[in-house]
């Protein structure tokens, strides 16, 4: 059986003990998570997640002008200069571009867990391909579900997300759940066909009505309709790097990891 614990909030996530053999999946369903997502699907080349506008500043200097987008929001408010973090509105700007994403909660969690041995970024739009993919490449027994939550505070959306891909994980593979994956799971599955409205009605969900994206929830609350699989990998080789400096960026320094399909 798999074992198969769950984080509430970013905040209680142990980055030695993710180290050890961990599989981890991270959830921030508004929005991060499910931007990740939508923009592999939309045809972004990778996903930069970082901690910080600072951070994504500094990580663009090693790219090539004209083919990234900074992506970022803080405390819900959009970073100057930088794009608003929403699937729909970023699908047509992003095609074969890098995408540095900066954000409150979902990029900290991703930094906080990249000790794991891999790393997923799951929401609803593709929580049933990520539970696929993590049954057919696992080689660990130990699943470690991390719900982004919002500044030290625990959310519903990522709770309910978790419960999603828990479903779709136990319908392959029987599972040792916590009792806080149990509850994921019950909760989801009691209120599995109002997801719409189970978003919108979270503390998160009722600000991003209210500032009038109301469509984006709607979108994000559609359960499987993508199948990319987002990944956590090191930005790219070395000769990448030798041939991006060579066009005019810097390159990246190590330690810099994307998300890729």
């Amino acid at each position: 059986m798999i074992k198969t614990h769950l984080i509430m909030k970013k905040e209680d996530i142990d980055e030695q003990e993710m180290s050890a053999g961990k599989i981890a999946v991270v959830f921030d369903v508004l929005l991060a998570t499910s931007t990740i997502t939508a923009a592999l699907q939309f045809g972004a080349k990778e996903v930069i997640p970082v901690l910080d506008g600072e951070a994504a500043r500094r990580v663009s200097k090693g790219l090539i002008d004209g083919e990234y987008v900074l992506v970022g929001e803080y405390e819900g408010k959009t970073i100057e200069g930088f794009l608003d973090p929403n699937p729909l509105g970023l699908k047509d700007k992003i095609k074969d571009k890098t995408v540095v994403l900066s954000t409150t909660n979902g990029t900290v969690a991703i930094q906080k867990s990249k000790n794991a041995q891999k790393v997923f970024a799951c929401s609803l739009l593709n929580g049933k391909a990520v539970a696929e993919n993590v049954i057919e490449t696992r080689k660990t027994e130990t699943i470690v579900i991390v719900c982004s939550g919002s500044s030290g505070q625990f959310c519903l959306e990522d709770f309910f997300g978790a419960g999603y891909f828990l479903d779709c994980l136990s319908n392959l593979q029987p599972l040792d759940l916590t009792d806080s994956a149990r509850a994921a799971l019950m909760f989801y599955r009691s209120f599995k066909d109002q997801s719409v409205s189970t978003l919108t009605d979270t503390r998160v969900g009722q600000m991003l009505e209210k500032h009038g994206y109301g469509e984006e929830l709607e979108f994000v609350s559609q359960y499987g309709i993508f199948s990319v699989v987002p990944v956590l990998q090191p930005v790219f080789k070395k000769e990448e790097k030798n041939s991006r400096e060579a066009q005019g960026g810097e390159g990246l320094s190590t330690g810099v990891y994307a998300f890729y399909t």
